[in-house]
């Protein structure tokens, strides 16, 4: 004969072990809903709409200077970046100086800003960057009208054309190597 006196299945541990797994769950849903509601979600911003227009005149920016037939040779050659640039279309005066973004893909701190003065078509400054590396490479007036954007891969023997094509009246010479140029 049995002499167990049962107890409620509230005094059993079984119970609240195998209820403890779904309460769990339930509190990190509702901690894990609150947190969606609460934080601010980076990747949208509360001013598309203004950079939406701002991503179409780059782009418009981009077309004048294809329009314009504009060729940007890129030269790095130890702590001194020089522009030489060119221009299909014949009224295109050059600007007396060229803003210059020089960009890492991965590492934002790397990035630099410079405005290169220009003597004639040609500009130059002073740069540090790491002796190799990618590079993307933005060439714009100063008043933001037209726009060249590529890629360097450093190190690099010679220069590294940006921009359209040239036509043959107006091909940039590209030397074999660096060295030879100063």
């Amino acid at each position: 004969m049995n002499t167990a006196i049962g107890r409620p299945w509230y005094r059993e541990p079984w119970p609240w072990i195998l209820a403890a797994g779904p309460f769990i769950v339930v509190i990190a849903g509702i901690y894990t809903a609150w947190l969606a509601v609460v934080s601010n979600d980076g990747l949208v911003t509360e001013d598309y709409y203004r950079k939406g227009l701002a991503a179409n005149q780059t782009i418009a920016r981009s077309e004048l200077a294809s329009k314009l037939g504009l060729v940007a040779g890129v030269r790095i050659a130890g702590d001194t970046l020089s522009v030489r640039m060119q221009a299909n279309d014949k009224s295109f005066m050059m600007p007396p100086t060229l803003a210059v973004t020089i960009a890492h893909p991965t590492r934002a701190g790397l990035d630099q800003f410079r405005v290169l003065a220009g003597k004639g078509d040609t500009y130059s400054g002073e740069i540090r960057l790491p002796t190799a590396g990618h590079w993307l490479v933005l060439l714009e007036d100063e008043r933001k009208t037209w726009r060249l954007m590529g890629n360097v891969i450093l190190p690099a023997n010679g220069e590294t054309l940006i921009g359209s094509s040239p036509s043959p009246a107006v091909a940039i010479q590209v030397p074999a190597d660096i060295r030879s140029a100063k």
